[in-house]
């Protein structure tokens, strides 16, 4: 899998979870603290390319995957195709 990237705040309940499924399933990724960064929600949008309202904001790779529900459903999906 391509490194997951996290944009969140550690405060973040679903941040901590995206974080948590990461590690869970040994995906390589990267948290970046968007408070720490200085990263607005309009430059969270430049760099998801879609307007931003909450996060988490994951990336798979450059692909722009969504918040932690998203996450969740496309890690479903991936352990479903592997099963088959």
């Amino acid at each position: 899998m391509d490194t997951v990237t996290i944009y969140g705040r550690p405060s973040c309940g679903f941040c901590v979870r995206a974080i948590d499924l990461c590690e869970s399933r040994g995906f390589p990724f990267r948290f970046i603290d968007i408070i720490e960064e200085g990263i607005s929600k309009a430059d969270l949008a430049e760099i998801v390319g879609r307007p931003v309202f909450t996060v988490p904001q994951i990336l798979v790779g450059q692909a722009y995957i969504g918040g932690y529900d998203e996450f969740s459903g496309y890690v479903s999906k991936l352990g479903a195709a592997s099963a088959t």
